[in-house]
């Protein structure tokens, strides 16, 4: 994307460098929404930086509990700035206050999002699949609903279906990244999965239990599946470009998780990654899913698959 303004220079640096995977996915998007879904990106991304002490999404390490909470004051004031209108001059607030205004998105979308950051700098615990669920929806899946009010679509059903793709990118990101994040002090895989395995909350990084917690992540990358499946039966609804960039994403973070649980023990010897090969083949059949979309994912009431919307975690009223 060719920047036009220091803000959207700054957001296509941002995403750039934070998601190689989105950033693919996120230029077959149309001029206008592009610009719009960077934006938002480049604020995300920010606050995850910030409260993680790192740089673009590399570099997490361990924070002190205390100042981790007032880095997300400090946020949640410029946040709130941004919300009314008085950004300031720092460009993700400026990024962020542009998308509010031009999209109508509720002011407590933004602020559900940084609830998702309160819970790390607090140390929230993640007992069971729906707490680390919770935490899911307000880091990624409350995103995927700002995603769908900038791609114009406003209904509750589309809504859903977009929080559930958001839901499923952050279990698949908890299942890659399971050993760096236990380093800097997280722990989102649900604690009583763990204790069936008989794995103590600080021996997820052992050596002698990795084959463990591997069985532990390739079941979250299971629980995945009903959310990518419900999200895949919304791209439907959307504007063909943004159906395009959608279903490339969705095809893109599932083959993530589905290395994760194919490499078993091994999952973690290295960063799992989508080669440029498989890329460039997730962008070509997004295109397909996109214009077979109308006629081959929209729900159907005589297919028992699109009923699974009911039995899933599902997102707060938007409004």
């Amino acid at each position: 994307m060719r920047a036009t303004d220091p803000v959207e220079r700054y957001a296509t640096q941002a995403i750039a460098g934070g998601s190689k995977s989105f950033a693919s996915a996120a230029r077959l998007f149309d001029r206008r929404t592009r610009r719009s879904v960077t934006l938002l990106y480049a604020w995300c991304r920010h606050c995850d930086d910030v409260v993680d002490g790192q740089v673009l999404g590399h570099g997490q390490s361990m924070q002190d509990p205390r100042d981790a909470d007032r880095r997300v004051d400090a946020l949640a004031e410029q946040t709130e700035g941004a919300l009314r209108g008085t950004p300031g001059a720092a460009p993700p607030f400026v990024a962020l206050a542009e998308v509010v205004r031009l999209h109508g998105i509720p002011p407590r979308l933004p602020l559900e999002h940084l609830s998702g950051f309160r819970m790390d700098a607090q140390g929230r615990r993640y007992d069971t699949l729906a707490d680390t669920l919770d935490y899911c929806y307000r880091v990624a899946g409350v995103v995927g609903v700002m995603m769908a009010l900038i791609m114009g679509r406003r209904d509750d059903a589309t809504l859903d279906r977009a929080a559930d793709l958001g839901l499923a990118f952050q279990l698949t990101n908890i299942a890659r990244d399971v050993l760096d994040d236990h380093a800097a002090g997280r722990l989102y895989l649900p604690r009583d999965w763990l204790a069936e395995e008989a794995v103590g909350a600080h021996e997820v990084s052992a050596p002698p239990q990795r084959e463990a917690v591997a069985r532990v992540a390739q079941r979250l990358v299971g629980a995945a599946e009903p959310y990518y499946l419900s999200a895949r039966k919304g791209i439907a609804s959307l504007p063909l470009r943004s159906a395009w960039a959608v279903a490339a994403a969705h095809g893109l973070y599932r083959e993530i998780g589905q290395q994760v649980r194919a490499r078993g023990a091994a999952a973690w010897d290295e960063r799992v990654a989508t080669s440029r090969r498989r890329k460039l083949h997730h962008l070509i059949a997004g295109g397909c899913t996109a214009a077979l979309g109308k006629s081959g994912l929209r729900d159907d009431a005589a297919d028992p698959r699109a009923q699974r919307r009911c039995s899933l975690w599902t997102r707060p009223p938007t409004c």
